[in-house]
């Protein structure tokens, strides 16, 4: 796969980090920035990172900044994108498992070298179920962001 990486500065270090990871688990890598540790605004670098996965240049997106929620929250309002800020293991799949995470976002001050390693590599080997119910949740998620003003939630049922 063709995988975007892209950071602010405070997640920089941890990019840097994972990168050769992701190169020896055989997906090329397109590095969207920032390439330093002098401060920029995360919003351009998540964008960036996004932006090759909605033009067909990425598969997915890796994104970092101090604690992912930043990063994740920009992402999110891209249409088309699906971001989690990730914080174990079993999300790290069960998000391309169930929801068809395209971009998984880290916080390099919130996520351990190693940690951050396992949630790449377990985020990287997922792939989208596809079953009927998970489908079905997904056309909904992709009506919801095509037509907000539409969604209305259907009431919980009385136990």
């Amino acid at each position: 796969m063709r995988i975007a990486v892209a950071s602010d500065h405070a997640g920089f270090p941890l990019k840097q980090e994972l990168v050769p990871l992701i190169r020896s688990l055989g997906h090329d890598v397109l590095d969207q920035g920032t390439h330093g540790l002098d401060p920029v605004d995360y919003p351009d670098y998540a964008v960036a990172g996004c932006r090759a996965v909605l033009g067909g240049d990425a598969d997915r997106a890796i994104l970092f900044c101090g604690s992912g929620v930043g990063m994740s929250i920009v992402a999110n309002k891209l249409p088309g994108i699906r971001a989690g800020n990730v914080e174990d293991h079993y999300s790290a799949h069960q998000g391309v498992e169930h929801d068809d995470m395209n971009v998984l976002v880290l916080g390099g001050r919130t996520t351990g070298s190693a940690v951050a390693a396992e949630l790449v590599r377990a985020f990287l080997s997922a792939t989208y179920s596809g079953e009927p119910r998970h489908e079905r949740r997904l056309r909904k998620l992709l009506d919801v962001e095509a037509h907000p003003e539409r969604f209305v939630p259907q009431p919980a049922a009385r136990t």
